[in-house]
């Protein structure tokens, strides 16, 4: 049986493999795919979430920082003078005579506008009281007030969005006051708000305030004219005369030294300076003497673009040209100080010549001070303490042989400076260390200076090429020898970079520019530029009426181009302020002011506060001369203004 079952087994196995190996035969085609079902009926939408909560809100920002102030528009147009006459008439001599002046059409100037006569009350100070060197005011022997009708040079300061004029007197002693002006906002009209007389005692009172010039960071640069002679003083008559103190009348009597020459003959910077938050605030005002930058006649100082360079013109005979150069842009009150060699190219018109810079050394305002006031173990320095002297001899040579002759302060002297004192020399007695130095000290009345920007060139009055400009065998040296031109010259300086001296402001040659035309021999070489006069002018005018008289003070109109030249001459009976046309070289009458009187500071003003000004002093009116002119009594005061406004434009 078991048997029996493997074998049937073993059928059933061999017939399943058959089954098999049949099934594994190749497959037949594939069927084509059936018809795709329909999609079924889409399910309901889900029920909505709920909202999340709201986020917190962010911080604030910053708030950015202010923009800059917009600057005011400036113009670009052409400005044309058409000139005034020169007076003929009686009315035309006591008036005051300016230019219109067109720009792209339209008509500017043609008036001159005064805000304030000497001897007007304003805010209750009396414009043009003088005042002692202690701030006591001075009076007549009738005991009134003395005023004078000196009135010089008057700035423009913008300070925190007020408007400061400082105006100074040009008398012994000085005297300055401020004006705060309102300027209206549509036509640029100047008036003042208020007037403070400054006071001066701080900086040992004032003295003869000349011209004065603006600096690059807005402070007023004051001058000191004059100063007086520490080697020869004048008699107590002669000071009494010239309106000293008391005290300064004992210190020629008997030697007191509450008074000191040296007090005098210093450059004096103001600085105007307001509370930002306030407009009613009463500003401060901060005066300084700048022992560091010499002691001369000064006319004026003008400090140049870099702040550093500062040219000081030196009024008077046989005086000095001199440059300072700041250590510190912006800070006057240590530097190095130098004087100018003229080296004569030309004798032609007003000369031509180059200029070397002779070194007259370094000082600081607070060393030279201690020369001037003397410390708690020193005295004042006295003239004697400086210098060593002799005289000069019959044959010309000085006494004692270890001296130098030299000329300087209008007179020939042989000096020495003592042991140690070369310092105090170089600032208590400037003109006199140049000399000695080998500086030119043979300039005579040298007045005004101003920069131009477009040209990059200096320029500076000679009110008269004359005396210790002409040539003379006799002179201890003699630099200068041209020809007599008692009209004077205003002089062009080309200006280099010196890495030496430390400036780009160098002046490196000097010759004339515009030269004054006599027309009487006394006043010229006979036969030059002599011209026949108009009918009516010869008896009153010795220098040409078209032409310049004694030059005093300039300034360069930027952005319009025009030298201003204004006049302090007798040679012309009406002073005159002139244009100079640098393309045409014309000369061009803008002003003139009435009898007997000078045009004092004539200054540009290019763009404040969207308005452009030419400011102009007219000194003592019937003053100088034509006395008997001055019919009213009043017509005497002085006057205080600018010609202007006109629009704006850059510098």
């Amino acid at each position: 049986m078991e048997f029996k079952k493997n074998k049937l087994l073993q059928a059933l196995l061999m017939a399943a493999l058959a089954t098999g190996l049949a099934a594994c035969g190749s497959d037949g085609d594939d069927g084509k795919d059936g018809v795709a079902g329909t999609d079924g009926d889409k399910g309901d939408p889900g029920t909505p979430g709920t909202d999340g909560t709201d986020g917190t809100d962010g911080t604030d920002g910053t708030d950015g920082t202010d923009g800059t102030d917009g600057t005011p528009a400036v113009g670009t147009g052409k400005l044309t003078f058409t000139g005034v006459p020169a007076p003929a008439s009686d009315a035309q001599k006591r008036a005051i005579l300016v230019s219109e002046a067109v720009i792209d059409g339209e008509s500017f100037g043609g008036q001159y506008h005064e805000f304030a006569r000497s001897g007007d009350e304003i805010t209750g100070v009396t414009f043009g009281q003088l005042v002692d060197d202690m701030g006591t005011a001075l009076t007549e022997e009738d005991s009134s007030l003395r005023i004078t009708d000196a009135n010089e040079h008057t700035s423009l300061l913008p300070v925190n969005g007020r408007l400061f004029s400082v105006s100074q007197m040009e008398t012994r002693p000085g005297a300055m006051f401020l004006f705060e002006l309102d300027q209206d906002e549509t036509t640029g009209a100047l008036s003042p708000i208020s007037l403070t007389q400054l006071d001066q005692k701080g900086v040992d009172g004032g003295w003869v305030h000349c011209a004065a010039s603006v600096t690059p960071w807005n402070t007023h640069l004051a001058s000191e004219e004059y100063e007086p002679d520490a080697k020869s003083l004048p008699t107590a008559t002669e000071a009494a005369a010239d309106g000293y103190t008391s005290t300064q009348l004992d210190y020629y009597v008997s030697g007191d030294l509450s008074w000191n020459p040296y007090y005098y003959g210093w450059n004096t910077e103001i600085e105007v300076s307001t509370d930002a938050t306030d407009a009613t605030s009463t500003p401060t005002v901060d005066m300084t003497k700048h022992y560091a930058m010499g002691r001369v006649a000064i006319e004026l100082a003008y400090v140049m673009p870099d702040s550093k360079t500062a040219y000081i013109t030196d009024d008077g005979s046989n005086v000095g040209f001199f440059m300072f150069v700041a250590d510190t842009a912006g800070d006057l009150s240590a530097g190095n100080l130098y004087a100018a060699k003229w080296n004569q190219v030309s004798d032609t018109g007003a000369g031509e010549a180059t200029l070397d810079w002779i070194s007259l050394g370094h000082a600081d305002n607070a060393t030279v001070s201690a020369y001037v006031h003397g410390t708690d173990t020193t005295d004042p320095l006295l003239f004697t303490d400086i210098f060593a002297t002799s005289e000069v001899q019959t044959d010309g040579t000085c006494a004692n042989a270890a001296h130098t002759k030299i000329a300087a302060n209008g007179s020939t002297e042989c000096l020495a400076v003592k042991t140690g004192m070369e310092v105090a020399a170089s600032r208590l007695e400037t003109r006199r260390y140049a000399a000695l130095m080998g500086a030119t000290t043979e300039f005579s009345k040298e007045e005004g200076v101003t920069y131009d920007s477009k040209r990059n060139k200096l320029y500076v009055a000679m009110s008269r090429v004359y005396n210790s400009m002409q040539a003379d065998a006799s002179a201890p040296v003699d630099h200068i020898q041209l020809n007599k031109n008692r009209c004077g010259a205003v002089y062009e300086l080309d200006l280099l970079v010196d890495s030496t001296i430390g400036s780009s402001y160098v002046a490196k040659t000097m010759k004339g520019l515009v030269v004054g035309r006599p027309t009487k021999a006394s006043n010229g070489v006979e036969g030059v530029n002599v011209e026949a006069q108009l009918a009516g002018f010869e008896s009153s005018n010795s220098c040409h009426i078209n032409g310049i008289s004694e030059p005093d003070n300039v300034t360069y109109m930027s952005g319009y181009d025009y030298l201003i030249i204004g006049e302090d001459t007798g040679n012309h009976q009406n002073d005159v302020i002139w244009a100079y046309d640098f393309a045409s070289q014309d000369l061009i009458r803008i002003q003139t002011t009435p009898y007997g009187s000078e045009t004092t500071s004539p200054y540009w003003y290019p763009n404040i506060n969207g308005f452009a000004y030419l400011m102009s002093v007219i000194q003592h009116p019937y003053g100088e001369s034509d006395q008997e002119e001055d019919t009213t009594g009043d017509a005497h005061r002085a006057y205080t203004g600018y010609i202007g406004p006109f629009p704006a434009v850059a510098e």
